[in-house]
């Protein structure tokens, strides 16, 4: 037994919106043999553009029923049916969450009229109901109503149970492993079947070929997977307009958020924002107290006129400071990763010679830190990032030139390199942009084993 289910709403996403009308129509897979249609009072306004499209205003729902009215009306007709609905992940999640909000718990199979007709009926520009019906000679009427949208796809869905190899589609959409009705209405299964389980950035486009999204993964399947399940209304809407899904290997997680980055910012679509958004950078400075004691310390870039050094969060310039500390015996007290303390008591570096209990000359203390200060207009040199490749067989390699990020390549284990022109031979040139920036130093900070310089001795 099938119910088919159309509702219309306040809006297009799932958290917030209100249905203001639903119809089901209880189907046996032969006729009609109940229905249920309803004006709903949403408990809030309509928008002019939503009445626009509906014809249903504000007026005609006040003194329609809250949801909670007809709520056991709804779960009757539909309890023990499959749910169907042309594009159902919005109806069914937009249904569920709405009940969940007056305590009804609502769990169905489901059913997907774009995905099944995909499947059946391959070959048509375009899968919206209004034009599948004008394809298939199904009379609509009352459109963007909802009874009139229900009665469609009813008309649409006895078409597809009954043509040949039907049993053999549904029963394979039914299964709960297929994941059929997670994917998006838009989407071949193959594309998604194609996707790796390895890491990467993945493009998700529109019907047009439009990239509409950039994401990196270091499991791109798995990635994409959690889209489709993440009811968030911005990511439905994503994968509403989501046909298409193309990747990009990677080898490792750096490469991808480094490619992640290069290609929003080269084609800036539409559903992405996190990279739209300004850095937050940290700049290290020094300074000399009543004492005569040099300290080093952190803040926010705007207030530190001279940086001596860059970073893009707190916590890799925590890890540069501690990194300092241990290579040149500062004391964390006058680095400020202690602070109000008399002496320092670091549980991880525990080499400071005594400047906090007073048993280090200041003069020697501060040349330390002088060294370190010199150490770091060093960090401006040029050097190359090893990571894993695509595969066994190669290297990924991330070029930085006078502290810039360059680009990003892969090279055969096999060749041997015995000039920069042979790496930048290699190379894709990218821009270097604040984001590159923090990618590779935080990566350099935590991971200085696979970081070389371009000396031709450590090179090759």
């Amino acid at each position: 037994m099938y119910t088919i289910v159309d509702i219309e709403t306040t809006g297009t996403g799932i958290q917030g919106n209100r249905i203001t009308e639903i119809a089901i129509f209880k189907f046996d897979g032969k006729q009609v043999v109940e229905e249920f249609t309803s004006l709903v009072n949403p408990e809030c306004e309509i928008p002019y553009f939503i009445t626009g499209l509906t014809g249903i205003d504000n007026h005609m729902v006040r003194n329609a029923p809250l949801l909670g009215e007809i709520a056991n009306e709804i779960e009757e007709i539909t309890r023990d049916c499959v749910f169907v609905a042309h594009s159902v992940n919005f109806d069914y999640n937009v249904i569920k969450n709405e009940l969940r909000g007056i305590g009804i718990d609502f769990v169905r199979k489901k059913l997907c009229t774009v995905r099944l007709s995909r499947q059946l009926l391959p070959g048509f520009h375009s899968y919206s109901l209004g034009k599948l019906c004008s394809s298939l000679d199904i009379p609509i009427t009352d459109r963007h109503r909802a009874r009139g949208d229900a009665y469609a796809t009813t008309l649409l869905f006895k078409k597809l149970i009954d043509m040949e190899g039907a049993e053999t589609v549904f029963r394979t959409f039914l299964n709960a492993r297929s994941q059929e009705a997670t994917l998006p209405p838009g989407l071949s299964r193959a594309v998604f079947n194609k996707l790796p389980s390895r890491p990467g950035v993945y493009y998700f486009k529109n019907k047009k070929g439009e990239i509409i999204y950039v994401g990196k993964a270091v499991n791109i399947k798995k990635r994409v997977l959690g889209h489709f399940y993440d009811k968030a209304s911005r990511e439905m809407e994503l994968c509403r307009e989501t046909s298409d899904i193309a990747f990009e290997l990677s080898g490792s997680e750096l490469l991808a958020l480094l490619m992640e980055s290069g290609e929003i910012k080269r084609h800036y679509p539409k559903f992405n924002r996190a990279q739209k958004r300004p850095v937050q950078q940290y700049g290290l400075f020094s300074y000399v107290d009543r004492k005569g004691i040099r300290h080093l310390a952190f803040n926010k870039l705007r207030h530190v006129p001279q940086a001596l050094f860059i970073c893009y969060n707190t916590t890799d310039a925590r890890l540069f400071m501690e990194q300092l500390c241990e290579a040149y015996k500062l004391c964390p007290k006058y680095c400020h990763l202690q602070e109000q303390v008399k002496h320092c008591s670091h549980f991880r570096l525990t080499n400071c010679e005594g400047i906090c209990r007073e048993t280090e000359a200041i003069s020697a203390y501060n040349e330390k830190v002088e060294m370190a200060i010199r150490h770091l207009s060093s960090t401006k040199e040029d050097f190359l990032i090893r990571e894993k490749g695509r595969n066994p067989d190669e290297d990924a390699v991330i070029l930085v030139q006078e502290g810039n990020y360059r680009g990003y390549g892969f090279i055969s284990k096999e060749l041997e390199i015995r000039s920069l022109e042979d790496i930048l031979a290699h190379i894709k040139i990218e821009k270097n942009t604040p984001e590159t920036t923090r990618l590779v130093e935080s990566y350099r900070i935590k991971h200085p084993e696979n970081v070389f310089s371009l000396s031709l001795k450590e090179v090759g």
